[in-house]
């Protein structure tokens, strides 16, 4: 089987999670700045076989559109172009930061490592891979 890869969009960097290529655990994987992320995806693409990127959906905790959501689908619309044989799919990331600040917080790193930066943009990118994947599976469908 091939990897799904998780993206946090950011205006300055890009979090980025994927699968084991049985899609069974998601992992944080970097942190990229956002002007090279067309670069190393094209490298990782060399090296690894992706049958689905996941893009987290920028919405307010109301559910519109936040500043930055006429950003993140013009990057959606130039990956399409870019990689035409990948399926992608939009996954909700309200409180991924959140929730992956916590989750750094309870891990038990030392308070200058909790504060970078780009350790909560690949945990939240985690999040919204492991999120989708759950959906995926119908885990979040309420059914026992």
């Amino acid at each position: 089987m091939a990897r799904v890869l998780g993206i946090d969009y950011g205006t300055k960097k890009i979090g980025l999670a994927v699968t084991d290529p049985l899609q069974i655990i998601c992992s944080p994987l970097t942190t990229v700045p956002t002007r090279e992320i067309f670069d190393f995806l094209d490298n990782y693409l060399k090296e690894e076989v992706v049958e689905c990127m996941v893009i987290g959906d920028s919405l307010n905790t109301d559910g519109t559109p936040s500043q930055i959501a006429h950003l993140v689908v013009g990057f959606v619309r130039k990956l399409k172009k870019l990689y035409p044989n990948i399926e992608f799919a939009m996954q909700d990331e309200r409180f991924t930061s959140i929730d992956a600040r916590q989750i750094i917080l309870q891990s038990g790193l030392k308070k200058k490592k909790r504060r970078d930066k780009s350790l909560v943009d690949k945990v939240s990118a985690s999040l919204i891979l492991q999120a989708y994947m759950e959906g995926k599976r119908g885990w979040n469908s309420g059914m026992v």
